[in-house]
């Protein structure tokens, strides 16, 4: 192998060049580059192939670093947020300041590796009349390049606004991670993306335990102390300094589209239910790895699930531990409610308990819908499979799951 890498990055580095770029665009106009056509093709090697398979090398190394930054890599090891900053006790907001510094001297190295290259190419073919070695910002092909990722009509700001909100956003879901056992902040790379049959260690999660049984209630109301929101904000005060824990939250609300007058945390779990399973679905392209048990369109109780954690005793859980004890906890706050409107001087605020009471009763209702059709897949004991994969894995559980058809491509069945 160590004989025959020179010649794959040399003609790595012709193939990315402008001159090949010129004859395949004559040749192959499409987007398809046939094996029979590109060898047609006149191969020239540059004068100095050392320093061709020198910057190709160093290509290859920064493409890797980039790919590997994010969950959808096999080999990602952390959230680069995490450790970007050597201050002392840097914050969330001096944390992404550093990274995107790490970043833009990315893109810039890139850049100059590529134009070098073309440069090379283009002295070696005789093009220097034809061609010039600049490459377009928007054409690094980077990750962490928001000219490239965002692209069209955006300003250079609006690219980079994106990017923080997309950054944020990706935080939130490795802290989803961190709490579902899949990362670790104690160690590096993928912790558990096992069978639930293999057994979980919970050992592996010293500095910030993951949950005890992969099922998080995700809610726009608190009723769980454990509820995803609660425990990203728990994450965000082990992974950062806790004395700056506010300001920290608040910088992170800012980029989830805050709503005027709403706290950091409101913000923050407003996203977390409302948004952040689409997220999830386009990250790993409608094949989650967090599934959402929802009761319906009133959202009276949402949950995500970490599927390597589930077991056949995973909906009996979510039944005894959840619904059943948020029946009772409506119960009560509608109780709480009806007092509040009879106490009530207010006819504005009378008029608010109202909604809010005829809200809470669609949501009992549902719940009570719900709680059947658990308890009737509860007792199935269903298994899964993980060799069949996520799509027909995700079908087994009838509308007890949201966004079933956007998966498995079928209408769920009703249980």
């Amino acid at each position: 192998m160590a004989v025959v890498a020179p010649r794959i990055d040399k003609v790595l580095g012709v193939m990315n060049s402008k001159p090949f770029q010129l004859m395949a665009n004559m040749l192959m106009p499409t987007l398809n580059y046939k094996c029979g056509t590109t060898k047609k093709l006149p191969y020239v090697e540059s004068s100095n192939t050392v320093t061709v398979v020198e910057r190709v090398v160093e290509a290859k190394g920064l493409t890797r670093i980039d790919w590997d930054a994010y969950e959808r890599s096999w080999d990602f090891q952390s959230l680069p947020l995490l450790t970007a900053c050597s201050d002392t006790r840097p914050t969330l907001e001096s944390s992404y300041t550093a990274w995107i510094t790490q970043n833009r001297a990315t893109i810039a190295e890139m850049q100059r590796l590529e134009e070098e290259n073309n440069r090379l190419f283009i002295d070696a073919y005789g093009l220097a009349d034809e061609l010039t070695p600049d490459v377009p910002i928007e054409q690094i092909t980077l990750t962490v390049n928001p000219a490239y990722r965002y692209g069209g009509k955006l300003t250079a700001e609006e690219q980079w606004t994106r990017f923080r909100q997309d950054t944020l956003q990706e935080l939130v879901s490795y802290a989803i991670g961190c709490i579902m056992g899949r990362y670790s902040l104690d160690r590096p790379g993928l912790i558990y993306a096992h069978s639930a049959n293999e057994g979980f260690d919970s050992s592996q999660y010293p500095s910030f335990p993951a949950d005890e049984d992969g099922i998080i209630p995700l809610t726009d109301i608190e009723w769980f102390a454990d509820d995803a929101c609660n425990r990203v904000i728990e994450f965000i005060g082990k992974a950062w300094d806790t004395a700056q824990l506010e300001q920290n939250l608040a910088f992170l609300a800012d980029n989830l589209s805050p709503k005027k007058n709403e706290s950091s945390r409101d913000t923050l779990r407003r996203y977390i239910s409302a948004k952040f399973f689409k997220d999830h679905l386009q990250t790993y392209k409608k094949r989650p790895i967090y599934w959402l048990f929802s009761s319906g369109k009133q959202k009276a109780f949402e949950c995500l699930v970490y599927l390597h954690r589930y077991n056949e005793g995973t909906l009996a859980r979510m039944r005894t531990e959840y619904v059943i004890p948020l029946t009772a906890k409506m119960s009560t706050y509608e109780q709480k409610l009806e007092q509040d409107k009879t106490a009530s001087s207010s006819a504005a605020e009378t008029k608010r308990l109202e909604k809010e009471i005829a809200k809470l009763h669609k949501q009992q209702v549902e719940l009570a819908q719900f709680d059947e059709k658990l308890r009737h897949f509860a007792d199935q004991r269903i298994p899964l499979d993980l060799d069949d994969g996520v799509k027909v894995n995700y079908g087994k559980f009838g509308d007890l799951l949201a966004e079933v058809k956007a998966i498995t491509g079928k209408k769920p069945e009703a249980a």
